[in-house]
């Protein structure tokens, strides 16, 4: 969140929790298995558990990624609605820390709500953004704590979108990951088996509970492989986390059109790789035209 907040706007310019369901309900009917509720922040919606019931009816996995302040007056909504995974996101597990990079004092009411939803949920994943100098020194930090906790932390690279003055020298290679856990732990590493469509390459510690695992979206890509697909708050279909062209779907809705063939075109028109970015540190001019992380939401 940038220290001066972000620009408010106009209600109208958002979907209707009946909009959600009628966009929601077409992606279903073209064979979409799961919905994940993201963010921006998911729960801070006022008609949230609406949604979440709603959406619980279509017959799909339901999930959320969230940033786990408001969690704990929502477990009975989501558990009610079938929900069993969760994501939440924590980047660094010191108190003091947290603060200076979420710019709030929730660290304790996020961790007890982390260590609430391990005892209720089947599986809890922890989203960590590793940034050279910031958080990279609390690597083994957040894989020691797998070995008591059944729970998957998920080590994601630094992206760049616009406004983060993203640089190449603030992103943590595997090279380098792989150097520190090899001094760490030796031969205790044990690889994983991948999911198809995993966006992370997984490993354990020997007689740990818990896993741990690495998205490399920029060195180590898996657009051959990712069958994600993201409807902002907004309405408008991105085929591409980094994609700047964006498909709206809010407004042909309202006027009553059928979005199937706006759905198709945008997914048509995907590029083979990162949004149509062939080099992060010379396409600059292409991601810059992407929202911010904060305001992509979904």
């Amino acid at each position: 969140m940038p220290e001066e907040g972000v620009a408010l706007r106009s209600k109208n310019e958002f979907m209707t929790s009946e909009e959600v369901i009628q966009i929601a309900s077409a992606f279903v009917s073209l064979g979409i298995k799961k919905i994940r509720l993201t963010g921006g922040e998911p729960l801070i919606k006022k008609d949230f558990n609406n949604i979440l019931h709603q959406l619980s009816r279509l017959g799909v996995e339901i999930s959320i990624t969230t940033n786990g302040i408001l969690l704990h007056k929502h477990f009975d909504s989501l558990l009610e609605a079938g929900v069993t995974k969760v994501n939440i996101s924590l980047d660094t597990l010191k108190r003091q820390k947290f603060n200076l990079i979420t710019r709030r004092d929730y660290f304790d009411l996020v961790f007890k709500n982390i260590q609430n939803s391990l005892l209720i949920f089947d599986e809890v994943k922890l989203n960590v953004v590793l940034i050279k100098g910031k958080n990279d020194n609390e690597l083994i930090d957040f894989i020691d704590f797998t070995k008591k906790n059944k729970v998957n932390i998920r080590f994601i690279e630094y992206m760049p979108f616009d406004g983060n003055n993203w640089r190449k020298e603030l992103t943590v290679t595997q090279s380098e990951i792989n150097d520190i856990l090899q001094l760490n732990y030796g031969n205790k590493i044990e690889k994983l088996l991948d999911d198809n469509h995993s966006t992370s390459r997984n490993f354990k510690i020997e007689k740990y509970l818990g896993t741990f695992g690495f998205i490399n979206t920029i060195t180590n890509p898996f657009c051959d492989s990712c069958n994600r697909i993201r409807l902002t708050a907004d309405g408008k279909l991105k085929n591409c986390l980094f994609s700047s062209n964006e498909m709206n779907l809010l407004d042909p809705l309202r006027m009553g059109k059928d979005i199937i063939p706006l759905i198709f075109k945008n997914i048509n028109e995907k590029f083979k790789n990162h949004g149509g970015i062939n080099s992060f540190e010379k396409d600059s001019h292409i991601y810059n035209k992407n929202r911010t992380m904060i305001a992509i939401g979904g």
